[in-house]
């Protein structure tokens, strides 16, 4: 998924061929953007309900692998880039499981708990997507600002 990203950013004049993909950051576009990324799916591509898949957002502790832990990341990175965490959530049509309720708990963790100051969330869906289990794809994003006083 990261590689079809950066390869969409690369054809934009604006960023060309600077576009990388990288360990830490996910993706990124020097002297603009540090970008991290993860994937939520409650179901796996057999339609069996997936185990602890919560977990790739929640973790709340730093060096974990979590949209959290990545947060945290990419608030020790130097340089003068913006910083951004974006979650890619797959669902049924209608949702078998809804992934707002996981959305909101990762804001109340990141914002009350681990003291990471969030810009607005953004969000866009999709419906009518081929595949037979993730049918709808929700695409979170939050500038990640810094830590709260």
């Amino acid at each position: 998924m990261l590689k079809l990203i950066c390869a969409h950013l690369r054809e934009h004049p604006k960023y060309g061929s600077r576009v990388k993909t990288k360990r830490t950051p996910d993706l990124l576009i020097p002297g603009e953007w540090a970008l991290e990324f993860k994937i939520a799916r409650p179901f796996g591509d057999n339609g069996a309900e997936a185990e602890n898949w919560t977990v790739n957002l929640l973790h709340p502790y730093p060096g974990s692998t979590s949209s959290i832990g990545d947060c945290l990341k990419l608030l020790d990175l130097e340089g003068p880039e913006r910083k951004a965490i974006f979650v890619v959530g797959f669902e049924h049509c209608p949702p078998r499981i809804d992934l707002t309720p996981l959305i909101q708990a990762f804001e109340i963790i990141a914002v009350n708990v681990v003291a990471i100051r969030l810009g607005p969330r953004l969000e866009a869906r999709r419906d009518g997507l081929v595949h037979p289990i993730h049918q709808s794809v929700r695409l979170f994003s939050w500038e990640v600002l810094g830590r709260a006083a």
